[in-house]
């Protein structure tokens, strides 16, 4: 399986699978989250910098953006900060995906417009739940 990019098409009504972009500069990281968004019924879409990332949400303009903030060029907060800012992409939640459980980490992610935040190492199941309540429409922010 390519994993830079997952689409599945079919002709039923019933059948929409979301559009995620999947960040992380990590191999073995982006991998897991490709499994757990085909285990949630998500196509995907990867990059592995910010710079990638920003090109990505403008041309695909996905359901959801699974952003680590710690990336090579950019960082996940100026991603977001980017994204925000623009009409095109704006409207798309994004969760944080990161190591850096630290509160005052964050709220900096939220203040900086993302809707959640999964710590590593990943509990499966809920980052599962998060990623289908985003994904599948549920767009706005929890109070943290």
């Amino acid at each position: 399986m390519d994993m830079q990019t997952r689409f599945s098409f079919s002709l039923e009504a019933d059948s929409f699978q979301p559009l995620v972009l999947a960040v992380d500069d990590n191999d073995d990281n982006l991998q897991l989250l490709a499994q757990i968004l085909a285990i949630a019924d998500c196509d995907y879409i990867t990059a592995v910098d910010g710079k990638s990332a920003i090109l990505k949400a403008k041309s695909y303009r996905p359901s959801l953006i699974l952003l680590d903030m710690m990336l090579p060029d950019i960082s996940g907060i100026d991603v977001t900060r980017t994204l925000k800012q623009d009409p095109q992409t704006q409207a798309i939640p994004i969760i944080a995906v990161t190591a850096m459980a630290r509160t005052e980490d964050k709220e900096s992610f939220i203040t900086a417009g993302c809707v959640e935040c999964a710590i590593k190492p990943y509990d499966i199941v809920q980052l599962e739940t998060v990623i289908r309540k985003y994904a599948f429409g549920g767009i706005g922010k929890l109070d943290s």
